[in-house]
């Protein structure tokens, strides 16, 4: 047996460390030279060089020390329970839960204390909260994370971090001081913890009491048996949302952590997935999150706008990458969804079936003129003179149609989510050509993080305040609808190449879909759109209001609902969409949307 290495011991005494604090003897611990990340008991932390310099050693040892007592002290199920809908208001109770987890650690153990310090103070050297220049441009997240964190261990925040916490301190003092000062009080007790926090979002005016909705509870008794019976074994699933969002993380969980073959981890898995939505991909700590206000909250004045245009592109799959590459894609695509192209092939026929079903010819028989009817042949032989020996073809009247596919590509899309997006409208786009129904298929991200060169020139500008959209647009062509099949084939890979998914900026995408098939020559129009969030953009939202997206979108879909002549459909990923479209479904598994495009599609043609 080869002799370990001094990395390969250091990883193994911490893979130790991490069970004996989170008591779960099955934790696994891996390197990662990306984001730091969890997913269930699989724990990825920083890896340092060879020669384990003493700051990266402690960095890693921050990490998994956060990651364990999260596994130990936080259960995920009355987490996701009572967490609030708003976007803001959920990154601050986010940011508190991990600041109770981190202090239960801090208060027991010396060595925890020091190494979850120092992961903190790396962690703030990227957080928005130092580049703030303005109360604005303070990430409240981090701000009531670091309060509740000197409340709960004396602790004081990084240096780094005070200036921009000075910005804002007095007013979360003033609104919420004494909700701080009883929240230390209750560290011990995660729903009384939880509870309070939420008394400090209303303090702090991010809620209206309105927190999570009771429709994500319409299980009622039964769900909450069922929270009860998994909460043990899914202690840890949370794991992503709070670590994530306390640091500059884009990562999700590795194809190979989504949990093969057992149902718990399957369970595990899919609120790992959910809590890697809620902190988006933004590395600004901005939740992804939709909120459920009724459309009547907005004003009808809201004037949502672009800082500048000039940076934005509509671009094709073909131009992004080379054609070798877009084959190895392409390749990888085939393979790793081999197992799934059954299943939803099969359903894809079914389509077939009925929309082919209402495309055949019929006849009406028994007429006095038209065609002869073979049928009654032997009756005008022996009878030339007799009537009703004929049949007419009635027209059909299945209309002339195209479909158009708008794929959110936002990172919180990455791994399983992306792939089954991109073979479903693979076997989609081939279902319908065979049908006759042309397929558009268009995806929609952005071209960089933090704004990119919209950001840049605002900067330049002198930082005018609320600049509207401040990200540099990517909308994507993977197929059009008057080209074929094969030819697009390739592109469709694209989705996974590494680093194309960014943020996202649902309204002007959903604009951009719509203003390309409304212009479409086919009598029906049907815009299908598949997301699992709702809009990020770190830059737009740390310079505008909260909810400027929010609001952005929800105008977009209202008047295409009702003053559009294309019909809208929406299918969310692990995401309630049903509160905002007229037509939607909400799947929790990503491998369910394959069957679940099918069936919304073929109600379509059914009921029309």
């Amino acid at each position: 047996m080869a002799e370990q290495t001094p990395l390969d011991r250091f990883r193994t005494v911490l893979t130790g460390a991490s069970r004996a604090i989170a008591h779960e003897p099955e934790v696994e611990l891996a390197f990662t030279a990306d984001a730091p990340v969890a997913a269930g008991k699989h724990l990825k932390v920083p890896m340092p060089a060879r020669s384990l310099p003493p700051e990266q050693v402690a960095e890693a040892r921050g990490f998994a020390d956060g990651f364990a007592l999260k596994l130990r002290h936080h259960n995920a199920a009355l987490h996701v329970k009572a967490a609030p809908a708003e976007a803001v208001a959920r990154a601050v109770y986010d940011a508190a839960e991990q600041a109770r987890v981190e202090a239960l650690g801090s208060r027991a153990m010396a060595g925890v204390k020091a190494n979850l310090t120092h992961a903190l103070e790396m962690r703030m050297r990227s957080d928005p909260i130092t580049r703030a220049r303005s109360r604005e441009e303070v990430p409240l997240s981090t701000a009531v994370g670091l309060m509740v964190r000197e409340r709960l261990t004396g602790q004081a925040a990084p240096e780094v971090a005070e200036a921009g916490l000075a910005m804002v301190r007095d007013w979360i003092e003033q609104k919420g001081g004494a909700d701080l000062d009883a929240l230390a009080l209750l560290a011990d007790d995660q729903a009384a913890f939880q509870k309070l926090a939420t008394q400090l979002l209303e303090d702090l005016e991010l809620t209206e009491g309105d927190l999570a909705p009771d429709s994500a509870d319409d299980g009622g008794d039964e769900d909450e048996g069922q929270d009860q019976e998994e909460s043990e074994g899914e202690e840890g699933d949370d794991q992503s949302s709070g670590a994530e969002g306390q640091q500059d993380a884009r990562g999700e969980p590795d194809d190979g952590e989504t949990g093969e073959g057992e149902q718990s981890m399957a369970d595990e898995d899919m609120l790992s997935d959910m809590d890697a939505e809620a902190d988006g991909e933004g590395e600004e700590g901005m939740m992804p999150v939709r909120p459920n206000r009724p459309l009547s909250d907005f004003s009808p004045q809201f004037d949502y706008k672009a800082w500048t245009t000039r940076f934005d592109e509509v671009i094709e799959a073909t131009d992004l990458c080379d054609e070798d590459e877009l084959g190895r894609l392409r390749a990888y695509l085939d393979q790793q969804l081999v197992h799934l192209q059954g299943a939803v092939t099969k359903l894809a026929n079914r389509l077939q079936r009925r929309l082919m079903a209402q495309q055949n010819r019929s006849w009406d028989f028994d007429q006095e003129e038209g065609l002869l009817d073979a049928a009654r042949l032997a009756r005008v032989v022996i009878n030339p003179t007799h009537s009703l020996s004929y049949k007419i073809e009635r027209d059909t009247d299945f209309r002339d149609t195209v479909v158009s596919l708008l794929i959110d590509n936002s990172g919180s899309m990455r791994g399983r989510p992306i792939s089954i997006a991109a073979i479903s409208a693979d076997i989609m786009a081939r279902t319908l050509e065979r049908c006759g129904v042309k397929t558009e298929i268009l995806g929609f991200t952005t071209r960089a993080w933090k704004g990119g060169q919209s950001r840049e020139d605002w900067l330049a500008a002198g930082r005018t305040p609320m600049p509207g959209r401040l990200n540099d647009l990517r909308h994507i062509v993977y197929k059009k609808a008057d080209e074929p099949w094969r030819r697009a084939k390739k592109s469709l890979g694209l989705m996974m190449r590494e680093g194309l998914l960014k943020e996202n900026i649902d309204g002007e995408a959903l604009l951009w879909a719509h203003n390309r098939i409304v212009n479409r020559p086919e009598e029906r129009r049907i815009l299908m759109v598949i997301s699992d969030g709702a809009p990020v953009d770190d830059s737009t939202l740390s310079v505008n209001s909260g909810s400027y997206l929010e609001k952005h979108l929800r105008q977009v879909i209202h008047w295409i609902e009702n003053r559009s002549s294309v019909e809208l459909i929406a299918i969310g990923i692990g995401h309630d969409v049903t509160r905002y479209y007229q037509k939607a479904v909400t799947i929790m598994d990503a491998e369910q949307l394959g069957g679940t495009m099918v069936e919304q599609l073929a109600g379509l043609f059914d009921t029309d």
